[in-house]
C-alpha cells in the first residue's frame, strides 16, 4: 500500500512567526498533538506537544509566557518527508528510526498530506492481528514516576527515556498516568497563575498528583492487539498500560503497533 493511502489530507498548519499561544489553541480546536509548521506556504518545521513540553520547562525559558515565544523558537526545523508513492513499511522504518510521531507527504515539492503513528494504528484491526497478544510486543523495560515526584522530574524523565507518557506507580500499584499533553498544559497553567517573580521557587512545589491523569484506562498482556488497536481508535490515547492485577507489567504505545506493522509488512 502507497502511503497517500492512508494519509490524512486535512493538513492543520501554523506559521513559523505567529506565537506558542496560536499553535495551542489549534492543537486543542484541532485534537491534535503536531503541527507543520510553515513559512509562505512552505514547509520549514513541525511542531509537537512534547516539543512544547520540553521548551517551557527548560531554564531558559522558565518564565517566558507562551505568548511571547515564536513557533520558530520552538519548532524542529529539520523536517523529514515522505513521496506519496513510498510503501507504508518503508515509512513506518523510517520514523522508528528517526523516533518521529508524524511525517508530512509530499508531491512535486508540495505538502499533500500528514501520515501519523495513529493512521497506522487503524491498520492494526482484523484477522491477522487478533491472533498476536499485548505481551509479544509490549515495552517491559519501564520508566515510571510516582504521585510526589516534581514535575520538572516528569519532564527530565521523558526526555532521557524518549518516550511521551510515564505510569505513574505508588507502593507498586498504577495510580495514573502522566503524558507529553499533561505536561504541556501543567506548565502553561502554572504560568498563568503564578507571578514571574515566584516561578521559579514554586516551580519546585508542583508535584505529579497535581496534573496526572488519574484511573487510566488499561489492558491486559492478553488482550489482542485488534483489541488495543480499537481502543486507542476510541479514545484517542497513544499508550496504554498493562497490568496483572493492580501491578504495571509493561505498557503497549502506538510505536510498539508502528513497529510491528513494519515487521509484517518487511
Amino acid at each position: 500500500m502507497q502511503i497517500k493511502n492512508l494519509m490524512s489530507e486535512e493538513i492543520i498548519t501554523v506559521d513559523k512567526d505567529q506565537n506558542l499561544s496560536d499553535a495551542l489553541k489549534l492543537l486543542r480546536k484541532h485534537n491534535v498533538s503536531r503541527l507543520p509548521v510553515i513559512n509562505n506556504k512552505e514547509l520549514v518545521g513541525i511542531i509537537s506537544e512534547r516539543d512544547i513540553a520540553n521548551k517551557l520547562g527548560s531554564s531558559k525559558y522558565e518564565s517566558m509566557p507562551a505568548s511571547r515565544l515564536h513557533i520558530s523558537s520552538v519548532m524542529v526545523k529539520d523536517v523529514i518527508t515522505v513521496p506519496e508513492a513510498m510503501q507504508l513499511g518503508e515509512v513506518a522504518k523510517i520514523m522508528l528510526e528517526k523516533g518521529i510521531g508524524s511525517v508530512p507527504v509530499v508531491a512535486d515539492d508540495k505538502m499533500v498530506g500528514i501520515v501519523s503513528k495513529a493512521d497506522f494504528v487503524t491498520l492494526a484491526v482484523g484477522i491477522a492481528f487478533d491472533k498476536i497478544t499485548v505481551k509479544e510486543i509490549m515495552t517491559k523495560d519501564l520508566t515510571v514516576v510516582s504521585p510526589t515526584e516534581r514535575l520538572v522530574h516528569a519532564r527530565r524523565q521523558m526526555i532521557e527515556s524518549h518516550v511521551g507518557r510515564l505510569p505513574v506507580v505508588e507502593d507498586e500499584e498504577l495510580v495514573g498516568m502522566v503524558t507529553s499533553k499533561d505536561l504541556m498544559r501543567a506548565f502553561i497553567d502554572f504560568r498563568k497563575n503564578v507571578p514571574e517573580k515566584y516561578q521559579k521557587s514554586q516551580i519546585k512545589e508542583v508535584f505529579v498528583e497535581h496534573f496526572m491523569s488519574s484511573n487510566p484506562t488499561v489492558t491486559s498482556k492478553d488482550a489482542t492487539i485488534s483489541e488495543v488497536a480499537k481502543i486507542m481508535m476510541e479514545t484517542g490515547y497513544n499508550g496504554l498500560p498493562v497490568v496483572d492485577g493492580d501491578k504495571v507489567v509493561g505498557i503497549i504505545t502506538q510505536t510498539d503497533i508502528l513497529r510491528l506493522i513494519e515487521k509484517l509488512e518487511s
